[in-house]
């Protein structure tokens, strides 16, 4: 919950979801995880904020990816809330993304000879 009222209807208030805009105020929610801004998907890590609202993030934590990457244990799209994270899948234009609950989370940055330099998040205990 955020002050004042549900995180998912700061979600519905929001043009677009925080880690998904692009610093000229565009962007577009998709499962290719370049469509995220890697900027503020590392502030999402370190401050332990919201991809979706940017706002605190508390228990439980929900990580969204695609079957590959819930397979893998190993998420691109940053931790966020259970209200943002069904919002979001509500929008109808994220394609097929699967919900993972965890308590927490690991931020991996990749190693220099890893096929994907992209950082992912990695849950630590499945709820």
């Amino acid at each position: 919950m955020t002050r004042g009222g549900k995180v998912q209807d700061a979600f519905l208030s929001a043009a677009e979801p925080f880690a998904w805009m692009l610093e000229d105020g565009t962007g577009s929610v998709t499962t290719d995880p370049a469509s995220l801004n890697s900027r503020r998907v590392t502030q999402c890590a370190l401050s332990r904020i919201c991809g979706v609202c940017a706002e605190p993030l508390g228990r439980p934590i929900v990580l969204v990816g695609t079957e590959a990457e819930e397979g893998r244990n190993a998420f691109h799209a940053p931790p966020l809330h259970e209200g943002c994270a069904a919002a979001l899948l509500a929008r109808g234009d994220v394609g097929e993304w699967r919900l993972t609950r965890t308590a927490a989370f690991e931020f991996v940055r990749p190693n220099r000879d890893d096929l994907d330099q992209r950082v992912t998040f990695q849950p630590s205990s499945l709820l």
